[in-house]
């Protein structure tokens, strides 16, 4: 596979509408500094991102943020890691070509035994769930619609009622989705 070459500055300027799927027993793994800046990626990473590991090495992991990908989710998984917390989400990531591949993520700190502060984040990714993107993309657009009008805040605020009007936590919500729950 050709790989593109990484200015560690910038993802593709104009996305397309390749996809790319993961198999099901794909795992992608990396590990970020507690600023985002990558330090670990596998080779289905690299792959799927159409980047070789050595360029992803020291980039910010959102060079691969599609433009599709509502901020406040991104405000959500950094507001719970940076508590120690675990994310969950559905993340639909941009290739170096300008395609695409969605991911169902995790992502926890990794913490020092001795003095409890942060040292790290990892982030493993798999196969997100068919009827899970298919719930998950109106509701993205939405999010991303509303941050375009009334920035991150108004996403939330949609995001929010949502989950109210389900009686659901942002945890459960996603959970459920990737187990074929319909919204």
């Amino acid at each position: 596979m050709a790989y593109k070459s990484l200015s560690k500055a910038d993802a593709p300027k104009n996305p397309n509408n390749n996809e790319k799927k993961l198999s099901k027993d794909d795992f992608i793994v990396s590990k970020t500094d507690t600023k985002g800046k990558i330090i670990y990626c596998n080779q289905i990473f690299a792959s799927m991102a159409g980047y070789s590991a050595s360029d992803l090495i020291g980039s910010n992991h959102n060079v691969i943020r599609h433009p599709d990908m509502p901020k406040v989710a991104f405000k959500l998984a950094w507001e719970l890691i940076q508590n120690k917390k675990e994310f969950f989400g559905f993340v639909k990531n941009l290739c170096a070509d300008g395609g695409y591949y969605w991911v169902f993520t995790y992502i926890t700190a990794d913490i020092d035994p001795k003095s409890g502060e942060i040292l790290s984040y990892t982030s493993v990714r798999r196969k997100p769930s068919e009827s899970a993107i298919e719930q998950i993309i109106p509701i993205y657009k939405t999010l991303v619609d509303a941050e375009r009008l009334g920035g991150i805040a108004a996403s939330q605020k949609i995001l929010n009622n949502l989950l109210d009007e389900h009686h659901i936590s942002y945890d459960e919500f996603v959970i459920n989705l990737q187990k074929g729950a319909r919204i």
